[in-house]
């Protein structure tokens, strides 16, 4: 199929090599025309993918009209703050019936709606596959074996993007809960801050376990609340995506939140990144519909009080061990 990625981070390149791996035409739609020239004389994707050869049949595009042409397949790869903007370059470009599939992480931050439902609202699509997991871009470059979830209310379109993507190395399961796989993918992104910081204050295995636990358990709860499956949260889109984030070296949430714990500022660490951590916008959209649907999210809580509203890293330990005793379960 000729299939158009659109965004040149890590892992819009990762799924653009997996998907030439597959025998399918691709080209990929970078935001920045002049990145996009130097990419296509370099083969390489140095700002966001360093050290992965490129293939020459790797078609490299910054003109939306010529990343659209004639695809059969899109696959959204833009960060959650950027990705409406970046959709409206597209608005009337595909067909609506075109094999659409979101990987971003996270929520549109001015309407709340998860970036599936955003690409359906922009650009007409009848309906678009969420693929989420663990899958760090880095691992997906280099061939190492990754699992992860298509989900969709058409079961034929997750079917379509099993066939788009799955080889010998990466294989993608199926999944009818778009809601619950979306919402696994967007919120362990804030956990993972959380389990950062922790690690940051030095507060041990146990403590980052149980953090990861109680996060899970967070996760769930907001999502049914928001019309998932409890299920899917102990998938590849909810434990195994959680447990990855929490715990791998690739993780920029995880690092973000490290680094608050060491006492750095917020805008200190943003302001030397080049990627985005999108636990970072996605906590005050979290918080918003915990808070609208009633959900008790304690660590959603606290990690949007460290990020926005001046709390100290070191006194959320005493609030967190402070709270009543409850049943597990609740």
């Amino acid at each position: 199929m000729r299939t158009a990625v659109i965004g040149d981070g890590g892992w819009g390149t990762a799924l653009a090599l997996l998907l030439l791996e597959n025998g399918h035409s691709v080209i990929v739609w970078s935001p920045f025309p002049e990145y996009a020239e130097t990419v296509r004389k370099e083969r390489t994707n140095s700002l966001y993918l360093p050290g992965v050869t490129l293939p020459e049949e790797l078609a490299i595009t910054g003109d939306p009209a010529e990343a659209a042409a004639g695809a059969e397949a899109v696959i959204l790869a833009v960060p959650s703050r950027y990705f409406a903007g970046v959709l409206e370059k597209f608005r009337g470009q595909f067909r609506p019936d075109i094999l659409a599939v979101s990987v971003a992480k996270g929520f549109d931050p001015a309407t709340g709606r998860r970036l599936s439902e955003t690409a359906e609202a922009v650009l007409g699509f009848s309906a678009v596959v969420a693929l989420s997991g663990p899958s760090h871009a880095e691992e997906v470059a280099r061939e190492l074996p990754t699992a992860v979830v298509a989900a969709c209310r058409d079961r034929a379109r997750a079917e379509g993007v099993q066939q788009l993507l799955m080889n010998r190395r990466f294989r993608v399961y199926t999944s009818e809960d778009t809601v619950g796989v979306e919402m696994g993918g967007a919120l362990k992104n804030v956990v993972a801050l959380a389990v950062g910081i922790c690690d940051g204050l030095e507060l041990g295995d146990n403590a980052r376990a149980a953090l990861i636990t109680r996060g899970l358990a967070e996760m769930t709860r907001l999502g049914v609340a928001c019309g998932a499956e409890a299920a899917t949260f102990a998938g590849l889109s909810g434990l195994g995506d959680l447990v990855v984030t929490c715990t791998s070296r690739w993780s920029r949430n995880h690092r973000v939140g490290e680094r608050l714990g060491q006492g750095e500022p917020l805008e200190k660490i943003v302001a030397g990144m080049k990627q985005v951590a999108e636990g970072i916008p996605t906590c005050p959209t979290a918080l918003k519909l915990a808070r609208n649907r009633g959900v008790e999210t304690p660590v959603i809580r606290e990690v949007h009080a460290i990020l926005f509203e001046g709390r100290r890293p070191d006194d959320v330990l005493a609030l967190f061990m402070a709270r009543p005793g409850k049943p597990e379960r609740l």
